[in-house]
């Protein structure tokens, strides 16, 4: 299908008849569950929409940039056909080599350095080569569709959608490989989460006192009872009585670094910004001048990272009735510019905290793990 009419003004019969006819086939080969991740401006593969969703938001913000010549080259690729199926890569569903690309930032470009010069694989290297490798097994014999990472992926999605239980996916996993034996599937809902864990999913799970006074780690790690309030730390045996989950920062760092036109931008706020005196950016704010004036050393710096802190509680079961709720803290880099750092593909989640009451003032003590209190000092 000739692909110039992404070209065509968006309110255009043309554009809008093209566009129905585009998303018929995309949503046929890639929709899980009647939704699709789309790389619309607004949404830039980040989110899962319905068809109707998906076509009001080309239609207003159109097609990310670089979109029309991805397709191009696809469809230019496939060998078995000339039409919207060149979207689907023939050995991988929803474009697992996208996911992994936008996972790793280009982490062949850290292997190679901006000189050309050879290195040694890094860590986050060597997970890169482990998912490529398993990105490329089928899933059985003969599949063209789904690889053994994808479709795990996808059962993710599902579970996510669908509000299933951990066991729940687990029961599902051993239907899946009763009923279609030759399928490479993990055999428990760990199994399948030790696979995916390296493209940034895992967590650290800490315990906490009740009160919010102190959390069990480093000179507490062996503790019984809160030395503040004397709260027991367990509910019952072995059982915690809260526990809340702590995503390292410091890998979400090195990836921003990985990439040579990505780690250009991390210094974006010192040597690209216009220096007036209109604020369009928090470098601009007084709070900020301030802070350089009292930490000299850390502003000769300019990759020296910046970070804003957003936070906020709700309750995730969606009844009032339910005593619970749930603080994700979210953390944004204001080394990027601004069309950047708002996109939500480079906010990071660094903690999950959940309880019967809010946390208030108190939640400074959950900011203590390494890379979290690092960054204030």
């Amino acid at each position: 299908m000739d692909q110039n009419w992404m070209n065509f003004p968006r309110g255009s019969e043309g554009f809008k008849a093209a566009l129905n006819i585009f998303l018929n086939g995309y949503f046929t080969k890639n929709a899980i569950g009647g939704q699709i991740f789309f790389p619309c401006k607004k949404c830039s593969r980040s989110f899962c929409h319905s068809r109707d969703v998906v076509y009001d938001h080309l239609i207003v913000d159109g097609f990310v940039k670089g979109f029309r010549e991805w397709v191009v080259q696809r469809e230019a690729s496939s060998s078995t056909s000339n039409d919207m199926s060149g979207i689907n890569d023939q050995n991988t569903y929803d474009d697992i080599d996208g996911l992994l690309h936008d996972t790793f930032i280009k982490v062949e470009e850290g292997l190679n350095g901006d000189q050309g010069v050879p290195s040694e694989p890094n860590e986050e290297a060597i997970k890169f080569y482990k998912l490529v490798e398993e990105g490329k097994q089928e899933l059985y014999p003969g599949c063209k569709t789904f690889s053994m990472l994808s479709f795990i992926i996808c059962l993710f999605l599902f579970q996510v959608l669908n509000g299933l239980s951990n066991t729940a996916f687990g029961d599902l996993l051993e239907l899946l490989k009763e009923v279609f034996p030759m399928a490479r599937l993990p055999k428990s809902y760990n199994e399948s989460k030790n696979i995916i864990k390296d493209l940034g999913f895992d967590y650290k799970k800490i315990h906490a006192c009740p009160n919010d006074c102190i959390l069990y780690r480093k000179e507490y790690e062996g503790a019984d009872v809160c030395p503040k309030c004397e709260t027991s730390r367990w509910k019952s045996k072995n059982v915690p009585a809260k526990v809340f989950r702590h995503f390292p920062l410091k890998p979400k760092l090195q990836r921003l670094f990985m990439c040579s036109k990505t780690a250009a931008s991390m210094v974006w706020h010192d040597k690209e910004r216009t220096k007036d005196d209109k604020i369009r950016h928090p470098a601009y704010a007084q709070s900020w001048k301030d802070f350089d004036e009292t930490y000299p050393d850390f502003k000769i710096e300019p990759r020296n990272v910046r970070l804003a802190l957003a936070s906020d509680g709700f309750n995730p079961f969606r009844t009032m009735s339910v005593a619970h709720i749930t603080w994700p803290v979210v953390l944004i880099s204001y080394n990027l510019p601004p069309w950047f750092s708002m996109k939500p593909e480079y906010f990071m989640i660094s903690l999950l905290i959940s309880g019967p009451k809010s946390l208030g003032n108190d939640i400074d003590v959950y900011l203590r793990p390494e890379g979290i209190m690092g960054v204030w000092g």
